[in-house]
């Protein structure tokens, strides 16, 4: 029976190939809520617990490009400092959030400030890497 559709709750714990964990809603205590197959999560995911039963455990290796996609270098942007309000402040190696055409805010990673420019990675911290969830299917809402 296919939960495509269906409010389900599911804990989880993602790895990279190299054992690093990077998410995991079980050390959280928390399990997360989506609708199956309704684009809320990335697609090898919403594939995986398509056909779980409830109370079933499943490990899953997602390859990048059912995941957050592979990275792409035209997300790597150079801007001068000058262009950016307080440009000379930003924070060399953390993520930051700025504001798109719309007002919508988006994470951009601050690679490195060199000669006046800011060298800012849009990619998703997680593009072109291939993810492993071990995903326990705790309900379905129907």
């Amino acid at each position: 029976m296919s939960n495509d559709g269906k409010k389900v709750k599911v804990h989880y714990t993602g790895t990279l190939d190299d054992g690093t964990k990077f998410d995991s809603s079980v050390d959280r205590g928390e399990p997360i809520e989506f609708t199956c197959a309704a684009g809320q999560m990335i697609p090898g995911f919403d594939a995986a617990v398509k056909d779980m039963e409830q109370g079933e455990t499943k490990t899953v290796h997602i390859p990048a490009a059912e995941a957050y996609g592979e990275r792409r270098e035209e997300m790597v942007q150079k801007v001068p400092v000058s262009q950016i309000p307080n440009g000379d402040q930003l924070p060399v190696g953390q993520t930051v959030y700025m504001r798109g055409p719309a007002g919508q805010s988006f994470p951009v990673f601050v690679e490195a400030i060199e000669d006046g420019i800011v060298t800012f990675d849009m990619n998703h911290e997680l593009a072109g890497k291939d993810l492993n969830f071990e995903i326990t299917l705790v309900e379905v809402a129907g």
